[in-house]
């Protein structure tokens, strides 16, 4: 590598140094594998990644080629080493799903946003590391114990893409790939100082990921840049007709121009509201709360209208009502496992009885003692009705204050510590994350990086949109980064490798 290095790089820097031959596709994956032995197997042992593709460095020989034959990228992502959660199938690479259920499973076909990204000249580098069957807040999984954070190897990397979302702040992947069922994109983005976001359920494709709650599950993009969340998402968003939710893609007008349209910004059509309620009132809130006051007030240096104190009615009690989980994920983790013959276990109740899970997942207990048929249970249908009624409250209320966003911190406290957690201080059901609004209405969010405490530990804020607002809440979040950046690295990156 001449003159350049991979430290932070984004797409465009990378893409220009292969333009001038400073770099090649076989290089910069020799880099990050060099990278994730140092880190993540040794060293720190960060425990983000959970298998590497093999295949890596002769699919970036490949695309080597093809550039030097052609003088021409294969596509938008032409030799770009993508982390995958390892949630998403990927064909001769083992997927996990983060249990040692599927310790040995490596599918025949590629999910179809992996297809995409292939496609389009990625690479797959590694899948990353992510609980069980993602179900929870945190890091806890059965085939990688725990992920750590890299600002703080003590503290929690978030939950449940929290390989991808670690492996990037330690610059062991250039761009990766979460999924966000009730957070998991939003959360570890907001403890790992990234952008994650969390598009309108149905824009892209689930096909070929495990579920956990059908009707929010999401895959998404996450990154340290901005622009590059928008260039994966230009890549991931489209119809699948394996995916019926995914006639959603038809009616937005932005997909394929999400980074071409990132500047078209104009702060004096942008109306933001402050949520009151989620910032917390504890004294283990006041560093979070803190960070993410001074963001808003930069929110509003760059032209756009605060309107503070807005209130969402019953919203607490919405949370609780359309919180679906216990009473959905067996159902569909059933139909899923059902599909993937040869496997030990082709449901969940198998995994549960034989303990093929962390002990730490306590949100597996609850998923055990839900209901086989979902519509079984007394009050499935009218919490079902209540997703809809909190949706609509959602945008009621944005409406009523002439607001087109509402922001908030993430989550109300600081990424926790492991110690806390093993002590029992949290569970899934009672972690105070704010993610689960924008899920459980099934309306897009990004996590901004809004600060540093004084202990210099990442707080991430919220920005939620209406639905198909993806391409506004790139744009501000683009002009915030643009004037603020956010983005620093962990001391972890200033050695070399």
């Amino acid at each position: 590598m001449n003159d350049f290095s991979p430290i932070e790089a984004n797409i465009a820097q990378v893409h220009q140094a292969y333009a001038e031959q400073k770099l090649t596709a076989v290089e910069l994956v020799t880099w990050y594998l060099g990278r994730i032995q140092t880190y993540d197997k040794a060293g720190p042992m960060l425990q983000a990644i959970v298998t590497v593709n093999h295949a890596a460095l002769a699919e970036a020989a490949t695309l080597d080629e093809h550039y030097r034959a052609t003088g021409t990228f294969k596509g938008p992502l032409h030799g770009i080493p993508v982390l995958v959660k390892d949630q998403a199938e990927t064909a001769n690479i083992r997927t996990t799903f983060g249990t040692k259920a599927f310790e040995h499973y490596i599918p025949a076909k590629d999910a179809t946003i992996i297809a995409k990204l292939k496609a389009a000249g990625a690479i797959i580098l590694a899948k990353t590391s992510m609980c069980d069957f993602a179900a929870g807040w945190f890091s806890f999984s059965s085939m990688t114990d725990h992920t750590k954070n890299p600002y703080d190897p003590a503290r929690e990397a978030g939950g449940s893409s929290a390989g991808t979302c670690a492996g990037l702040a330690a610059n062991l992947g250039l761009v990766g790939i979460g999924e966000d069922t009730g957070g998991s994109i939003r959360l570890p983005a907001s403890f790992n100082n990234l952008f994650g976001l969390r598009v309108t359920t149905g824009l892209i494709s689930r096909t070929g990921l495990s579920p956990l709650v059908h009707f929010q599950d999401t895959p998404g993009p996450v990154a340290r840049t901005v622009r590059d969340v928008a260039k994966l998402l230009d890549v991931m968003v489209g119809y699948d007709p394996a995916d019926a939710y995914t006639t959603a893609a038809l009616l937005t007008k932005d997909a394929g121009l999400y980074e071409h349209k990132l500047e078209a910004f104009a702060p004096d059509r942008i109306r933001i509201g402050v949520l009151s309620s989620g910032f917390g009132s504890a004294a283990e809130c006041a560093d979070v709360n803190a960070v993410v006051h001074t963001a808003i007030h930069k929110l509003k240096d760059i032209g756009l209208t605060v309107v503070d104190a807005v209130e969402i009615p019953d919203l607490a009690a919405l949370l609780a009502e359309t919180s679906l989980y216990t009473h959905q994920s067996k159902a569909d983790l059933d139909r899923f496992l059902r599909n993937r013959n040869g496997e030990a276990c082709d449901s969940f109740m198998d995994v549960y009885h034989q303990q093929l899970f962390h002990p730490m997942n306590d949100l597996f207990h609850d998923i055990a003692n839900g209901p086989d048929v979902p519509e079984s249970a007394n009050d499935y249908f009218r919490r079902r009705v209540a997703q809809d009624t909190l949706r609509r409250t959602i945008l009621h209320t944005m409406g009523q204050h002439d607001v087109q966003m509402l922001v908030f911190p993430d989550v109300q406290i600081l990424p926790p510590l492991r110690s806390d957690l093993m002590a029992g201080k949290w569970g899934t059901l009672t972690f105070p994350t704010n993610t689960v609004i924008a899920s459980q209405a099934r309306l897009p969010a990004i996590s901004v990086p809004a600060g540093f405490t004084e202990a210099d530990i990442p707080v991430g804020m919220e920005l939620l949109g209406m639905p198909y607002a993806e391409l506004s809440l790139l744009q501000v979040a683009y002009q915030y980064e643009q004037s603020v950046r956010p983005r620093q690295a962990p001391a972890l990156h200033m050695e070399s490798v």
